[in-house]
């Protein structure tokens, strides 16, 4: 019997650093686990600043660091994201809002779920901060926060 794919999109502001992370971190996961076959991941943007661009140089060395290779290439979301994945996951609230005020009908907005969501009970953090105007600490804040959280959706989605 096939399952089925999961489909999963990671949304930030430029999809310059979060939401690239993120998807990097969760395809680690996949693949450490043999899982690739079976997961659809990407990443995007609300804003339309870098389209194109790879993921901001400052996060590529930070996750390198860590053995991930950021090599993405930044988009914006679009509608019809909402009829390609199943989870549309945002970075903060501002994102949040963002994609409900794109998403194309009630049934697309409930795909919308917060990243922290997924973070271990007791985590100070209801969101994942942007490193952007941030020195090395915010980077290393935000690659730990992703880690912990794409595990802990992977396990779930897993189970």
């Amino acid at each position: 019997m096939k399952h089925k794919k999961h489909k999963v999109l990671f949304v930030c502001l430029g999809n310059i650093c979060r939401s690239p992370a993120a998807e990097g971190v969760l395809k680690d996961i996949v693949a450490k686990e043999g899982q690739e076959d079976e997961w659809i991941i990407d990443s995007a943007g609300t804003g339309r600043y870098h389209i194109g661009e790879l993921p901001d140089t400052r996060m590529r060395v930070h996750a390198r660091q860590r053995g991930l290779e950021l090599t993405h290439r930044c988009r914006q979301v679009e509608t019809e994201d909402f009829d390609k994945f199943d989870f549309i996951i945002g970075m903060d609230a501002n994102n949040i809002k963002n994609l409900k005020r794109i998403a194309p009908s009630p049934e697309a907005e409930k795909k919308i779920v917060p990243m922290a969501s997924f973070f271990n009970p007791g985590n100070r953090w209801d969101y994942v901060p942007d490193p952007y105007y941030e020195g090395s600490e915010g980077f290393e804040l935000v690659l730990d926060l992703l880690e912990e959280g794409c595990r802990n959706l992977f396990d779930r989605l897993t189970e």
